[in-house]
């Protein structure tokens, strides 16, 4: 490999590990002469740039009993090795991109090696070879159907992209209803079951995340084979989601409250990006703890618009407080916990019945509904949040996305803006949610007490996020 000329050695000097990337790029060339390195300048999605070094070659990949050559690039950071490359596919004019869990539509490769990339046990020589084993698995490369041209290859590549059901033909573009839970332990379970119970999904993949405190749980799922369910330790599995769930939690043992939640944030810096890069249109439902924080930081991580990323939040205390009010109050009217998951969550009530066809909307608080809902909560008490319970309620809200239900339920939602709180604070509000996420109630004022503890959570939440590195 040809690392002596003067502008490679300009981009090298300024890598933070020069010495020890210039002996990784010789392995490279012992093993795959074919990738050539040069500088570039790479552009990020946030349009900064950055002059960097590229290795530009192919590898090979057979299929079907024949070999063919896919065109790649990679990109290695200045930290290299000790950060993965960015990898990319790169097809020639007669190539086209097959969108797949390992390659999406604009030609990024992801890999499981890319995910867990540990320095000295990672290597780019291991990256390519798992790359060849992917990729003939699933190519991600099919070449362009011309007229001319009756390759049988390419009615394969064809005939592959299409499913067949009950009626006949389904052509790829038609949607198809998959949703993804991240995180194995009870809770992840419980939305395992809950979903596939309530939901109609075509497929269902759990995933459980090697860092996280709640993993395990998944090994059954793998040895009674559910139908429509996949398991995997495989982030890439979840592309193409319509409904990402999260429910890994990585707990540590410090003593700070804000040490034990930067556990999480820093599981969710390895996880977040890559869900949302590999399902940019799917909903994102955070059901971590605590909820609040976790949904605000997986907004911020994931690039996603907050419509399309809320937390479970109060939605269960709201299901349980409707019931009460009517079957118990006989009051039927839709009601809903809001606020912080903690003891400063209030409820609120809706101004029309159970079986209106009207849109829905906030009762303004005032003397008349107070003490019913006073009552209800009482009712209420001693109702703890079971992981059965949970991933029921949490299963209620993806069907409402799946279905396009334009159900209103209480999930953690930016909430500045509503009711006059100017912070940047994720906390449970009424949504309608559907196809799309979701979609505030107007705000209304409420009663003293109630916007004295919605303050309250605000001014805690906001301390507690700013002490955190996102």
């Amino acid at each position: 490999m040809d690392l002596g000329s003067e502008k490679i050695q300009r981009i090298l000097s300024k890598y933070k590990f020069r010495d020890v990337a210039v002996e990784e790029l010789q392995k490279i060339h012992r093993i795959y002469p074919e990738m050539k390195p040069s500088p570039d300048t790479y552009t990020y999605s946030d349009s900064t740039q950055k002059d960097l070094l590229k290795l530009t070659g192919v590898i090979p990949v057979k299929y079907e009993g024949r070999s063919y050559n896919f065109p790649i690039q990679l990109w290695l950071l200045d930290s290299f090795p000790f950060t993965p490359p960015i990898c990319l596919l790169k097809p020639t004019a007669n190539m086209v991109i097959r969108e797949g869990k390992h390659v999406d539509a604009k030609g990024r490769i992801y890999l499981p090696g890319l995910h867990n990339w540990d320095y000295p046990k990672s290597s780019v020589v291991g990256l390519l070879k798992e790359m060849t084993a992917k990729f003939e698995e699933d190519p991600p490369l099919s070449s362009k159907n011309s007229v001319d041209t009756k390759d049988p290859h390419e009615l394969l590549d064809f005939v592959s992209n299409l499913q067949i059901n009950e009626v006949g033909v389904r052509h790829p573009d038609k949607t198809t209803f998959k949703v993804s839970v991240i995180g194995g332990g009870d809770l992840g379970m419980a939305c395992v079951m809950s979903i596939l119970s309530k939901c109609e999904v075509d497929k269902l993949v759990f995933i459980d995340v090697a860092e996280s405190s709640t993993k395990g749980g998944s090994t059954d799922l793998e040895i009674f084979s559910l139908p429509k369910v996949e398991v995997s330790r495989d982030l890439s599995a979840s592309a193409g989601s319509r409904v990402v769930v999260v429910t890994a939690n990585a707990w540590s043992g410090e003593q700070s409250y804000v040490n034990v939640v930067q556990t999480n944030v820093d599981l969710y810096r390895k996880i977040i990006p890559s869900l949302a890069h590999l399902s940019p249109a799917a909903v994102m439902l955070i059901a971590s703890q605590p909820v609040d924080i976790m949904t605000h930081v997986a907004w911020r991580q994931s690039g996603l618009p907050p419509t399309r990323v809320v937390g479970a939040g109060c939605n269960l205390d709201s299901e349980r407080l409707s019931h009460v009010l009517d079957i118990n109050l006989n009051t039927h009217k839709p009601a809903w916990v809001i606020g912080e998951l903690s003891d400063n969550k209030v409820a609120v009530m809706s101004n029309i019945g159970l079986n209106s066809n009207l849109n829905p909307e906030i009762a303004p608080g005032g003397g008349s509904t107070k003490p019913l809902l006073d009552r209800a909560f009482e009712l209420m008490k001693n109702r703890g949040q079971r992981s059965w319970s949970v991933g029921l309620s949490i299963a209620d809200i993806t069907n409402s996305v799946l279905t396009n239900k334009n159900k209103t339920h209480s999930v953690s939602t930016l909430a500045q803006g509503w009711g006059g709180i100017g912070a940047e604070v994720f906390l449970s509000l009424p949504c309608i949610m559907a196809a799309n996420g979701s979609t505030r109630l107007a705000g209304v004022s409420l009663g003293q007490e109630e916007d004295s503890k919605l303050q309250e959570s605000v001014i805690s939440l906001s301390n507690l996020m700013s002490q955190l590195k996102i």
